[in-house]
C-alpha cells in the first residue's frame, strides 16, 4: 500500500475526484450520513485549496483510505460545526493542533472481517500513523477529532497515544467524542511523511 500527501494542486483533478468519490460511497452510502454529494462526489465547505489531504492507494490504482488534514487557525470540522464536542474546554486554535478528519480506511472492493464500514484495522492505523508522522513533520504536536466511541480500542490496541477532549455526546444517533491524538511516534523522531514507511505500506510526501 502506497500513502501519498499533498494539497488539491498536487494531488491534481483525477485524484481529487476519486477521493470524492469514495467519500461519497463511505460516509453517504455505507454510513448514511446526511452530506451533500452532488454527482456521487462529497466535499464540504472545508475542502478548501490548502488542505492537507493523505490518499491510500493499493497497487498505486485502487483508492482504499483517505484523511483530511486542517489547520485550528482557520476554519475546521469540530470547531464550526461541533464546539459543544469540548465540554467546558476551549475550542482550539493554535499553530501547532491540526483537526483529522473525513478519515476513512476500507477496502470498498474486498470483504474485510475486521471493518465496520468506516475502518479495517490494518488501513486504518497505517492511515493515522501517516497522518500523525505529517503533523509532526510540520511541527505540530496533536491532533483533534471527531471520533466514535469504537476508535478508542483500536488506540488502545496499536499503542497510539490518544486522550478525551470531553465527555462523548450523541449527535444523531450515535456517540461521538473529541478525540486527541499526540503526533509523537515511537522510534520516528517528528521524521516528515516521507521518509516513513512500515512493513506492509510505504508513503510519500508530496506538497
Amino acid at each position: 500500500m502506497e500513502i501519498l500527501a499533498g494539497t488539491p494542486i498536487s494531488l491534481g483533478a483525477e485524484l481529487m475526484a476519486r477521493m470524492a468519490r469514495y467519500r461519497h460511497k463511505v460516509f453517504v452510502e455505507r454510513l448514511g450520513w446526511p452530506l451533500p454529494s452532488p454527482e456521487g462526489m462529497e466535499y464540504d465547505q472545508f475542502d478548501r485549496p490548502d488542505t492537507l489531504y493523505l490518499v491510500a492507494l493499493r497497487d498505486a490504482i485502487t483508492l482504499v483510505g483517505t484523511a483530511r488534514l486542517l489547520p485550528t487557525e482557520r476554519p475546521y470540522l469540530l470547531g464550526e460545526v461541533f464546539p459543544e464536542l469540548m465540554g467546558d474546554a476551549e475550542v482550539p486554535r493554535s499553530p501547532d493542533i491540526w483537526e483529522l478528519s473525513r478519515f476513512a480506511a476500507v477496502d470498498l472492493d474486498s470483504i474485510d472481517p475486521h471493518a465496520d464500514g468506516r475502518y479495517s484495522s490494518p488501513l486504518a492505523v497505517a492511515l493515522l500513523r501517516a497522518a500523525m508522522s505529517a503533523a509532526a513533520g510540520a511541527g505540530v504536536g496533536r491532533l483533534i477529532t471527531v471520533s466514535p466511541l469504537g476508535i478508542e480500542r483500536l488506540l488502545r490496541r496499536y499503542r497510539i497515544s490518544a486522550s478525551r477532549a470531553a465527555a462523548p455526546r450523541f449527535v444523531g444517533e450515535q456517540q461521538v467524542f473529541a478525540c486527541w491524538i499526540y503526533t509523537d511516534i515511537p522510534g520516528s523522531g517528528g521524521r516528515p511523511l516521507h521518509s516513513q514507511q512500515s512493513d506492509a505500506s510505504s508513503t510519500k510526501r508530496d506538497a
